[in-house]
């Protein structure tokens, strides 16, 4: 069997999963037909070998059901603290993942792959906190039941008439590096229950009258070992298109049956399909593409789709190839993916031309090897009743034209350079038409033109002439040799052009899905995705395409197609396709009546939407190969669908965070900085009114004047939180009127009179400063936050500077303190909403200076801080000189 190049996206995938699991954690899983075979005994003797090599263990999370076998292995291991949820007015013990993750050891020990967290965990299901572990680099022994694999939950279902709710994906399950099966006998089982080993008595007689009866272990321990057995094929074969190994290992059966477009082909697909369920074996259904077959009608065309689709319809792996030579073509694919059964049909040709063109089941059958060939006959039309198309006909008897055409031509170019040159150059002309040739019109012609080039040669150029006889007998080597160069360079050719259809039929399909990931890969939102998705996907199939989102379905009676509406009549089919999550319509097993065809779209743990297609020409549908497209098409699109929305739930979630952490900040900030002045308010006037003939008229006076600043302060404080509600809605309006600066500044100082009689001010006002267009209270409220934030960070005695200079189009008012300063890298972010620095004083509510922000920033300003050398901190904000009209509000 000829060995072929190895394939470069092959070895460019091997490549990336090698690094992808080198840097992976390993997953071990032991696997069981039912809880109590031993699954967590054996993983935790595992375990414990592995600790007394050294290995760094730590058992995350056992189930131990009251078993004294089970909790002496744990004894000795280290143990991580299980993580306590308080839900549904209860606490439940689950596993740590963060703890684990911190942890970090070489291998832990995680129980019930398929359970079910609390509410409040991390992940829903424990898988999902295994991935984490593995994704973190860290080995993972694991348990799982047969029951609890996805795509068994409805077999199990039907044999036990028990629903399992917990169930793992397969992908996870076929992630994991080693799976070891665990097995007891039914009736083993069944004993261990009865004696109390698995459950205690009364939970052990309901499982023996339900789960636990001997047909239904039978059953399970069947799919186990299938199940195990599957596991173990695909890591066979995987090893051997690793090791490019070329022998077939029959460790288990594989069959393969060829397919075309004869009638015979489905009496093939029917015939394999019972040989497979008696052998309990996957099967394949092969079509091979020869460049240089004629090509098909449209009657054959429709007969290989049917056939194809009957044998995918039966549960085949359908698959097609390329290549010049069929044998070699099955050969390949059989010797890849390691098939030991070929079932292929009679061939129906006439004996002379089998034997002309050599019969490709001879071929088969003596270059198969250790694969066993099946060769079946079938009643279908004969050969020669099979045609090629109306328009195929004439342009294919053309290139055999065209070929004698191109003869003749160097035929004349030559006699009229064998003046010239001696005859023994001609040939490489009439070479060259054979090139030509064979790039043009494949190797049949190509062919016709090598055998009539060594005749023309012969019969023009080589005395004597006109005729076939060879005068001279070296004449002989030159045209054996031209008529094998000929016949080789046209073997050649034709298997260029085969492999350069078949590397432009690969590019067009990885250029069509790069194009679709690299658009779909920014996108944000589900409507961008499904819009470049229909896009891409009508341009790239030429076909009129719908991506539907549950319960988007047509409610109109539509005759034709309206945008992006489907018709009304594909209501039923898409509600079908949501309600089962499989395809439907044309080309599927189920309403295979309807014009279009509907794939879901399932991401990694649910349907986020359907995938609709119709042909935009009536009278064309799709191909194997464009359907086949279309469903790389499907999962391309639901991973960004599923990716938009994660990305929404992950904002939603973040959003909730953010608002639950600002309404603590805002509780706390706000409990403690209205309990201050109201705890003062309530003091005095108790004083007053306990102490009332007690008291002196000064130390009334100075109770009162203490009621009236802690007012004050409440006042300013209930105003800020007023403002910030206002301007975060977009509710303010500025109240623009021509004003100078100095007269709000003037206001501002004497509202504060009392705040600061402690810190005296050094004000800076040059006599020139130009009137502002500005809203008066607004700017008069800024210069209070800043004053008073200065007031609340200086020592008492340390004055408050206070200046304002124009240049540069804008007027700028600064206010400097003494006080410690801003850390570092904070200086943006002391504007934020309820930000106070770390270690200085928490008096406030951290919402002055972000009101102050967005004060300046609507009157087209800014604001900053910056440190102060010598210590301290200055404030500044500036105002352009020329402010819009009146009137604009905050949007």
């Amino acid at each position: 069997m000829m060995k072929e190049r190895p394939d470069p996206d092959a070895l460019l995938a091997r490549v990336q999963e090698e690094e992808t699991e080198r840097k992976r954690g390993k997953l071990k899983i032991f696997f069981g037909m039912a809880p109590g075979v031993g699954k967590t005994y054996a993983m935790l003797e595992s375990a414990r070998n592995a600790a007394s090599e050294g290995t760094d263990v730590v058992v995350g999370y056992i189930e131990p059901h009251v078993r004294p076998e089970t909790l002496a292995m744990v004894l000795g291991l280290d143990l991580l603290p299980r993580r306590v949820i308080r839900a549904r007015d209860k606490g439940w013990e689950e596993f740590d993942l963060e703890g684990a993750l911190a942890r970090k050891p070489q291998l832990i020990l995680v129980d019930e792959l398929a359970h079910t967290n609390a509410e409040g965990s991390i992940h829903p299901k424990r898988w999902q906190d295994v991935q984490d572990l593995l994704a973190a680099g860290i080995n993972v022994f694991t348990t799982l039941n047969v029951q609890h694999l996805e795509s068994l939950n409805d077999v199990v279902a039907q044999v036990t008439s028990i629903p399992v709710r917990e169930t793992v994906p397969d992908r996870v399950f076929d992630q994991a590096d080693e799976i070891e099966l665990i097995d007891l006998a039914p009736d083993d089982l069944i004993d261990r229950l009865r004696a109390g080993r698995v459950y205690v008595s009364a939970q052990a007689s309901r499982a023996l009258e339900n789960f636990f009866r001997k047909g239904n272990l039978i059953a399970l321990r069947e799919l186990a070992l299938r199940k195990t057995a599957e596991r173990v094929n695909g890591q066979a074969i995987g090893y051997r298109q690793q090791h490019e190994v070329s022998r077939i290992w029959a460790t288990s059966e594989r069959i393969l049956v060829c397919v075309g477009p004869s009638p015979m082909s489905a009496r093939l697909v029917r015939s394999t399909r019972r040989m497979a369920a008696s052998l309990r074996a996957p099967w394949v259904a092969l079509h091979v593409n020869l460049e240089h077959a004629k090509p098909l009608s449209s009657s054959d065309q429709q007969r290989l789709e049917n056939n194809l689709r009957l044998a995918e319809d039966l549960g085949a792996t359908v698959e097609e190839e390329n290549g010049t030579d069929f044998a070699s073509a099955v050969l390949a694919y059989c010797q890849h993916h390691n098939i030991t059964r070929i079932v292929v049909g009679k061939p129906q040709m006439a004996w002379w031309r089998e034997l002309l063109q050599g019969g490709f089941v001879a071929q088969l059958i003596r270059r198969s090897g250790d694969i066993d060939v099946y060769v079946i006959s079938g009643d279908g039309e004969p050969a020669a009743n099979r045609h090629v198309s109306d328009e195929a006909k004439p342009v294919y008897g053309l290139a055999y034209w065209g070929a004698t055409a191109a003869v003749s031509a160097c035929t004349v170019v030559c006699i009229g350079l064998s003046r010239y040159f001696p005859v023994t150059n001609l040939p490489m002309i009439y070479l060259s038409c054979v090139v030509g040739v064979s790039l043009i019109w494949g190797r049949g012609p190509s062919v016709l033109a090598t055998i009539l080039s060594v005749a023309a040669l012969d019969f023009f150029l080589i005395p004597p002439y006109r005729t076939f006889v060879v005068g001279d007998s070296q004449y002989l080597l030159m045209f054996l040799v031209m008529l094998v160069t000929g016949l080789v360079t046209s073997d050649l050719a034709s298997r260029v052009q085969v492999y350069s259809k078949a590397i432009r039929q690969r590019e067009r399909r990885t250029a069509a899905l790069f194009a679709l990931s690299k658009e779909l890969a920014p996108l944000p939102s589900y409507e961008s995705v499904a819009a470049a998705a229909q896009r891409i996907v009508s341009q790239a199939l030429d076909v009129h395409v719908w991506i539907l989102r549950q319960p988007e379905l047509p409610d109109e009676d539509a005759k034709r197609l309206e945008g992006d509406t489907p018709p009304a009549r594909h209501a039923g089919v898409i509600r079908w396709v949501f309600d089962h999550g499989r395809p439907a319509g044309y080309g599927t097993d189920t309403l295979p009546g309807t014009d279009a065809t509907y794939l879901p779209l399932r991401g990694s743990e649910e349907l986020v939407g359907v995938l609709g297609v119709l042909p935009n020409r009536q009278t064309s549908k799709l191909t194997i190969s464009q359907m086949k497209l279309l469903d790389a098409f499907s999962s391309q699109i639901a991973l960004a669908l599923e990716r938009c929305k994660l990305a929404s739930e992950a904002e939603k979630i973040r959003l909730q965070m953010e608002t639950e952490r600002l309404r603590n900040t805002l509780l706390s900030a706000v409990s403690h900085d209205l309990r201050t002045p109201l705890t003062g308010i309530t003091g005095a006037a108790s004083l007053l009114v306990d102490g009332n003939e007690k008291l002196t008229s000064p130390a009334r006076l100075e109770l009162a004047e203490s009621i009236l600043e802690e007012s004050d302060r409440l006042a300013r404080l209930v105003a800020n939180l007023l403002d910030l509600s206002k301007l975060e809605a977009g509710a303010i309006s500025l109240q623009l009127v021509l004003q100078p600066i100095e007269e709000t500044i003037g206001v501002a100082l004497s509202r504060l009179e009392r705040r600061l009689k402690d810190h005296p001010i050094s004000a800076d006002l040059p006599d020139n400063l130009p009137p502002l267009t500005m809203d008066g209270m607004l700017i008069q409220q800024v210069l209070i936050n800043l004053l008073e934030n200065a007031a609340n960070l200086s020592s008492p005695g340390v004055p408050i500077e206070l200046r304002a200079r124009v240049g540069e189009g804008v007027l700028t008012v600064e206010v400097a303190d003494r006080g410690p300063g801003i850390p570092e890298g904070q200086e943006e972010l002391i504007f934020d909403k309820f930000y106070r620095v770390a270690g200085q004083s928490q008096s406030g509510t951290g919402i002055g200076l972000t009101i102050s922000r967005s004060i300046i920033e609507l009157h087209g300003g800014k604001i900053w801080a910056e440190n102060r050398a010598g210590g301290g901190a200055v404030f500044r904000f500036s105002i352009p000189v020329q402010q819009p009209a009146a009137g604009n509000i905050l949007q």
